[in-house]
């Protein structure tokens, strides 16, 4: 099969981080081919994540990850301004038992990496039998539906980016100083050989089945599928949001500007852990669609897990007043991903990998929003 294309760059993985770099790689004049194996843009865990435009607090065990959630903040905050919730109180509170935090080292923290936090001594809402103290912070909330259809109106106007949906790349091998990739449409059943100087892999979850095809070295990862349950509250609206630190608890802040609150939970959001190189799970068993090396979305599984919504709203109406109503409106799966080297520590860096140099391959590993400009200072623009 002869190639058919010839491009600057080809993409694998059309979440916030490939549709991204498309973006700003056809910012700068380099022809590129996005493929994106789902029906649509942005469908998995560029949707289906809390929406915390995190300012660092979420990590007083990875300082790391808080300094570069605190680095890109300000920039996507001023970029993405209409889609971003800011009229809310956001509030972190420190367990009065089994917390791997206290009150002093999170304050410690909070100043050592230059974050505000103020010390609360009452609400009407909260209920101070559980915690041992509770802060006001500044952290904001974007919303996820807003921001994939800004991504996807602006990638639409990228006239040298073309857009292959229900793709994926069934072959690859470098030739002539590049990568020759075969690529299959699964809707349309057709093959096409397409080749680039450069290779992004952006595929998340599916990192390390790419990096396979390509013949470079996986990253260690772990990987779980996670639902986030979405809530609303006629005392709380969406003008609060309360994450418990720091271990086994919960957070609850509102989705965006949807109305809706989203509620995630250490202990029940998670539902089935992979040690593998690749996601794998028994449900996979089931649903043959999604293997390994192609994982179907979650939010449409016929085997997906039962929702612990239940569970994730029980734990956190301990540390709210009675009064205090939380109503389940629906949740939301994905599989998620981190890093094995932070395992203990929960945290979640950007890594953006160079595996091979000639021709040149890289892998973007992030799970924070606001880390999509991290591309930016290592890609080779020729």
């Amino acid at each position: 099969m002869a190639v058919q294309q010839k491009y600057d760059f080809i993409i694998i993985g059309g979440g916030i981080f490939g549709v991204y770099a498309a973006i700003y790689l056809a910012g700068h004049r380099q022809r590129v081919c996005l493929i994106e194996k789902e029906a649509g843009m942005m469908l998995k865990a560029s949707t289906v994540n809390q929406a915390r435009l995190h300012g660092g607090y979420h990590y007083p065990r990875s300082v790391s990850t808080a300094l570069m959630s605190d680095e890109n903040k300000a920039r996507f905050t001023e970029d993405h301004k209409p889609f971003i919730h800011f009229g809310f109180e956001q509030y972190y509170a420190i367990d009065e038992f089994n917390s791997f935090t206290d009150g002093v080292q999170f304050e410690r923290f909070c100043n050592f990496i230059g974050i505000p936090c103020k010390p609360v001594s009452q609400h009407p809402l909260i209920n101070f039998g559980r915690i041992e103290s509770l802060y006001v912070t500044q952290e904001y909330s974007f919303d996820p539906v807003l921001i994939n259809q800004y991504y996807r109106s602006k990638l639409k106007a990228c006239s040298n980016v073309r857009i292959c949906l229900n793709t994926r790349p069934v072959a690859a091998q470098a030739a002539g100083g590049g990568w020759e990739v075969e690529i299959l449409n699964t809707a349309e059943g057709t093959r096409e050989r397409i080749s680039a100087g450069q290779v992004i892999n952006a595929t998340y979850a599916g990192s390390n089945a790419i990096n396979d095809l390509f013949g470079v070295r996986n990253i260690e990862l772990m990987h779980e599928i996670s639902e986030i349950a979405l809530v609303s509250s006629p005392q709380l609206g969406d003008r609060i949001g309360l994450t418990i630190m720091d271990g086994p608890f919960a957070s609850m802040m509102p989705y965006g500007k949807s109305g809706l609150l989203s509620l995630s939970s250490v202990a029940y959001t998670h539902h089935k852990v992979s040690y593998e190189a690749s996601p794998a799970f028994v449900c996979q068993q089931i649903n043959l669609d999604c293997q390994p090396e192609y994982l179907a979305n979650c939010n449409y599984c016929v085997a997906k897990p039962a929702s612990n919504q239940k569970k994730m709203v029980a734990q956190i109406r301990q540390y709210l007043e009675d009064e205090v109503e939380l109503n389940y409106f629906g949740s939301l799966f994905t599989i998620k991903s981190k890093l094995m080297a932070n395992y203990i520590d929960d945290g979640r860096p950007t890594e953006i990998a160079v595996l091979n140099d000639n021709p040149r391959f890289y892998c973007i590993f992030a799970g924070k929003i606001n880390s999509i400009y991290e591309i930016e200072k290592v890609v080779d623009l020729g």
